[in-house]
């Protein structure tokens, strides 16, 4: 079975990951296929995506078990494969269901910074992930709409973000707590108190999506430094340990999710000319197909995904962000977390694929 069967079969078999109610993790299979489609033209990925969510998109464009009061930027991410819904369907439920999204982001309660909540429950939080989950489909949907102001704010959001949770190494924290009332906040910086893998593996492809949408005005540099330190801690395997910047962690394990985040960012980067060569994520790709996809009960399955990991109180359990932390969160296989992104990889591999042959 080659990856692409796997994703095949993957898809055919999913169900929405919430019991069918919108949100981040079916929005990770689905960028997936919305790049697969886009890089081989193949209908199943079509189908695949248009199956899944036509579950979930009501004509009107209501989005099922959607609540925008409950400010939660993972909630968006869903909302960038409406864009090509629309493109490839005529249909107007998609650019409906894209503008419900959008009017929540026009509400989303802030920072003093101006940086969105992470969530309403996660009060002056900026986490990385979320610059994933809401910046790039801001962008897109302030570029089909033509309101410029949605762009020049997400950038600037992005800007101050960077600035709030530099980290070491060229790395980035998890987050940052503008109140500094949480328990993992350094009370002068705000920033929490490691750099977990899955966090930057967010940022790079934050930062990488952007730049193929705004390739005049996304921080380049900013973009090719992130991509350069990653590099610096590709591990011998070819993958990423769960806790970056700490090779002699007891514990540390090459975490599959961040991995596969790693090897779309650095493939699409070489693609878009942001990286020397596209080497490194070819590598974690290799890698990745060569010993995590495995046969467990009975079926082919992406192993070793973090299973979930955030900040603070959550379901009676603090998270402290500190490295020991992270390195008790379940690990999991086949989570959409881990799939979705290896698709977006694959995506890259078909394009690069390509690229050389017409070369």
């Amino acid at each position: 079975m080659t990856a692409f069967d796997y994703f095949d079969a993957f898809a055919a078999r999913y169900r929405h990951y919430k019991g069918g109610s919108w949100c981040y993790e079916d929005g990770c299979i689905y960028r997936g296929l919305v790049l697969l489609h886009r890089a081989t033209g193949e209908r199943r990925w079509f189908d695949h995506l248009r199956r899944l969510t036509d579950a979930q998109v009501g004509p009107d464009g209501a989005l099922a078990g959607y609540d925008p009061g409950e400010f939660n930027i993972d909630h968006i991410l869903a909302g960038r494969c409406l864009f090509h819904l629309a493109d490839e369907t005529g249909e107007p439920r998609y650019m409906a269901a894209a503008g419900r999204l959008a009017g929540q982001l026009a509400e989303h309660p802030r920072t003093d910074t101006g940086n969105y909540w992470h969530k309403k429950r996660y009060p002056e939080q900026v986490w990385l992930d979320g610059l994933y989950m809401g910046l790039p489909f801001q962008i897109e949907y302030g570029q089909r709409s033509g309101d410029d102001a949605l762009v020049d704010d997400a950038l600037a959001q992005l800007s101050r973000a960077l600035d709030l949770t530099a980290g070491p190494a060229g790395l980035y924290v998890h987050g940052h707590d503008a109140a500094r009332a949480q328990g993992w906040a350094d009370a002068e910086t705000g920033q929490s108190p490691a750099v977990w893998a899955r966090a930057v593996g967010w940022l790079a492809m934050a930062l990488v999506d952007i730049a193929e949408l705004l390739p005049g005005r996304a921080p380049l540099p900013e973009t090719r430094a992130l991509l350069d330190a990653v590099i610096a801690q590709q591990g011998a395997s070819g993958l990423w340990p769960q806790v970056l910047a700490a090779p002699d962690l007891a514990g540390n394990y090459d975490e599959s999710s961040a991995s596969a985040m790693f090897a779309y960012a650095l493939m699409a980067a070489d693609r878009l000319g942001l990286a020397p060569s596209g080497r490194p994520g070819r590598r974690a790709w290799d890698a990745l197909v060569s010993s995590r996809l495995q046969t467990v009960e009975g079926r082919v399955q992406l192993t070793r995904i973090c299973h979930v990991a955030g900040l603070g109180g959550f379901e009676g359990n603090y998270r402290d962000g500190t490295p020991g932390y992270y390195l008790s969160e379940d690990i999991v296989t086949d989570d959409a977390k881990g799939v979705g992104p290896l698709m977006m990889a694959g995506a890259e591999v078909v394009r690069a694929r390509a690229a050389a042959e017409t070369a």
